[in-house]
């Protein structure tokens, strides 16, 4: 019965540490992550052969209220 008892008690503890050691190990890895993207610079000029874009082909024609609506039940935005 008490062999039976300390079985179940190093199982447990053992099942405690795994699950703690994963929960660490993903912690450490999302902080990891997180300064890696965090030095990322986004926003920097573009090298090579980008163009920007500063302006549509088409000009967006607003005229109206109706139009909007439709707009916004046809592509949800």
């Amino acid at each position: 019965m008490i062999k039976n008892f300390f079985s179940v008690a190093w199982d447990t503890i053992r099942v405690f540490l795994l699950f703690m050691g994963c929960t660490l190990l993903f912690y450490y890895g999302i902080l990891w992550v997180s300064q890696e993207y965090e030095s990322y610079h986004r926003y920097d000029e573009p090298k090579g052969r980008a163009v920007k874009v500063v302006q549509m082909a088409e000009p967006v024609e607003r005229n109206g209220f109706l139009d909007r609506l439709m707009f916004f039940y046809h592509f949800g935005e």
